[in-house]
């Protein structure tokens, strides 16, 4: 099994690899295209400014690779982000994977960024086997995805969102598997099982 974690510089990808390492796997580094080609597995993920990141992904020319790629990818929080059309974050184009925008957090409702634990429910896909209704996950963001078809789970911030998404071999969660415990560690196995 050939996990590769897409390393565009892009924030959180070393606790993202520590976290493979926890439950057994090693997780390579890659912004080689070959390399992402032709992995078993693929994660995107992100930490960081939308339009900052988006450059970065065209420059490697990634912004072409990722959308065509055939085998599962798991788009971590800006990654997720990202696979969207656009973000109010820099007024930024994604890579159009999800059919949806990505809109900003109203500071009326709640202080911004969301940041720390909330729960996660009606949960709707293998990516969640064995995870409880309402199980808690870490999150840090100000941006969020409207509900929509493409969600497999939702969170409530003053809102409810799409915590989750998933078309065809494409997955995204708003949250962090890699800092969400147990149950996070759970998610990156079954996203490896799928």
């Amino acid at each position: 099994m050939k996990v590769v974690i897409i390393d565009y510089g892009a924030g959180n990808i070393k606790s993202v690899q520590f976290a493979f390492k926890r439950i057994g796997l090693d997780a390579a580094l890659s912004k080689d295209s070959g390399t992402i080609q032709q992995a078993d597995k693929l994660v995107f993920p992100g930490v960081g400014e939308a339009s900052s990141a988006m450059k970065k992904l065209k420059e490697s020319q990634l912004d072409l690779i990722i959308p065509k790629l055939k085998q599962p990818v798991l788009g971590i929080c800006l990654g997720m982000q990202l696979m969207c059309n656009k973000t109010e974050e820099g007024n930024t184009k994604g890579l159009g994977i999800f059919d949806v925008s990505v809109k900003k957090f109203s500071n009326q409702l709640n202080k911004v960024p969301q940041m720390g634990w909330n729960n996660v429910f009606d949960l709707k896909s293998k990516l969640f086997s064995n995870i409880n209704e309402q199980e808690y996950m870490y999150l840090v963001h100000s941006y969020y995805v409207e509900q929509c078809e493409y969600e497999i789970a939702s969170t409530n911030y003053g809102v409810n969102y799409a915590s989750a998404l998933q078309k065809d071999n494409f997955y995204g969660v708003q949250f962090h598997p890699e800092k969400s415990s147990a149950a996070g560690e759970k998610i990156l196995k079954n996203f490896i099982e799928l």
